[in-house]
């Protein structure tokens, strides 16, 4: 049986969601950000402890199928912004078009109408983070920065992080404290 949480965005967040399906006696196949596969099904009652604990937690047992897909394109965004050690180098609508199997012009509708905002700027909020955290690593430069999160040019990822940001990269870079937000409150 699969099951959707919300804001299961990390790691930490798939090690809690693996002890509460234990507390409760139930096997897990697979535990992956925002989608879970048990082996068996939930009585009503399992359901509603596995809800609360979650809840606890921060974390949400959805079962609306809108709710399920705006889900799975938040995942894909943060799995390929955030967890991909190789270079971006995808059309984004490409990509979630063939990984969710659905129509790009639906899944960005359905994201917009429900969400508030755009695929896009959705994706540029994770994309303006994961260069934040970049930056702080300081392990590369911004020309390589650049590259590595499939911008055309330094100008256009500057342009693109100072209207999200208010500042320049090397600006950002030169601030004692560095704000950064934790993944599962961008672009919401």
């Amino acid at each position: 049986m699969k099951l959707f949480i919300k804001y299961m965005v990390s790691n930490r967040c798939k090690m809690l969601v693996k002890e509460e399906l234990k507390k409760l006696g139930l096997h897990f196949v697979v535990v992956d950000l925002g989608e879970v596969d048990i082996m068996e099904n939930l009585t009503l009652h399992q359901r509603s402890q596995l809800k609360e604990a979650l809840l606890v937690s921060g974390l949400e047992l959805m079962d609306d199928k809108r709710a399920v897909l705006i889900e799975k394109i938040k995942t894909v965004i943060i799995n390929m912004v955030h967890h991909s050690d190789g270079d971006i180098k995808v059309n984004f609508s490409t990509f979630l078009s063939e990984k969710l199997n659905q129509d790009y012009t639906y899944l960005s509708n359905l994201f917009s109408e429900v969400q508030g905002t755009t695929i896009e700027h959705f994706i540029i909020a994770h994309k303006t983070e994961r260069i934040k955290e970049l930056i702080i690593y300081d392990e590369l430069n911004i020309t390589e920065i650049a590259w590595k999160m499939n911008y055309s040019s330094v100008a256009h990822l500057s342009s693109q992080f100072k209207k999200v940001t208010g500042l320049s990269p090397s600006h950002f870079k030169q601030l004692k404290v560095k704000m950064r937000s934790p993944i599962e409150d961008i672009g919401n």
